[in-house]
């Protein structure tokens, strides 16, 4: 049992991080830099611990960056105000991010500005069904190793393995639109979700980070702890990324001060 639950979480917090750290604040948000070899690297390391749940850089940076513009909208990729419960919201992200990983939806030009990491020999490897079905099958055959025997509901833990980065984008964005507290009026519905923004390394700071979506710090207030934040900060020290300084308006600096 207990490599069970070592796997799982390994499983769960380095695709998290990945998710956070590459696609989120990089691909999406371009809050640093990074040479070409580490950008490759860290692209690598997003399909390697996603596995068979493996998210395209580019289609979901340009998806994100429509969140981020139509935030509870009804043009919102995925706000929870819109959907009766998750599973239906799951569906609907992913037909727009189909959309987008095929180049069939039409994408508006300022969603596509910024530069989007690409790497086509990697996605139509780890895209593939074959590749996706071989990693499902890796983690069921672990399973069937080191289940004890008269344990089978450890079985159950296997869709998360199967859907890790579907899942952990739906908690991100039904429950930080939907539950929690607010630091500041961003005119949505966006929460903070203390202390599990902690647990989801950072990403339960949604208000914080619609507030300052440049910022790579998602927290704002001394209670709060972004620990993707700290990583990223390491990583800058190293020389591996550099870190871009955040742009604050006015308004939203006299905000943040007031709240």
């Amino acid at each position: 049992m207990t490599a069970i639950l070592i796997f799982f979480c390994v499983h769960w917090f380095f695709s998290l991080f990945f998710h956070t750290f590459y696609l989120h604040r990089y691909a999406s948000h371009q809050m640093y830099t990074t040479s070409k070899f580490w950008e490759r690297f860290f692209y690598f390391g997003t399909w390697f611990f996603q596995g068979s749940s493996y998210l395209i850089p580019r289609a979901y940076g340009v998806m994100h960056r429509m969140h981020h513009e139509f935030s509870d909208t009804e043009h919102d990729p995925h706000s929870p105000h819109f959907f009766k419960d998750v599973w239906g919201m799951m569906v609907q992200t992913r037909k727009i991010y189909n959309g987008f990983v095929t180049r069939t939806n039409v994408v508006d030009p300022k969603f596509t500005a910024e530069p989007l990491p690409e790497w086509d020999a990697m996605d139509k490897f780890g895209d593939s069904n074959i590749t996706r079905f071989a990693w499902m099958a890796a983690y069921v055959a672990f399973y069937v190793v080191f289940v004890p025997a008269g344990m089978w509901y450890l079985y159950l833990l296997l869709p998360i393995h199967f859907l890790m980065g579907p899942v952990q984008g739906a908690i991100v964005n039904w429950c930080g639109h939907k539950y929690g507290y607010q630091n500041f009026d961003n005119g949505d519905h966006s929460r903070n979700t203390s202390p599990w923004g902690i647990v989801l390394l950072g990403e339960l700071f949604q208000n914080n980070h619609h507030k300052f979506k440049d910022s790579p710090n998602f927290a704002k207030k001394w209670y709060e702890l972004d620990p993707s934040y700290q990583v990223m900060k390491l990583l800058n020290f190293v020389g591996i990324i550099k870190l871009k300084p955040a742009l604050v308006t006015p308004a939203q600096m006299k905000q943040a001060k007031a709240a």
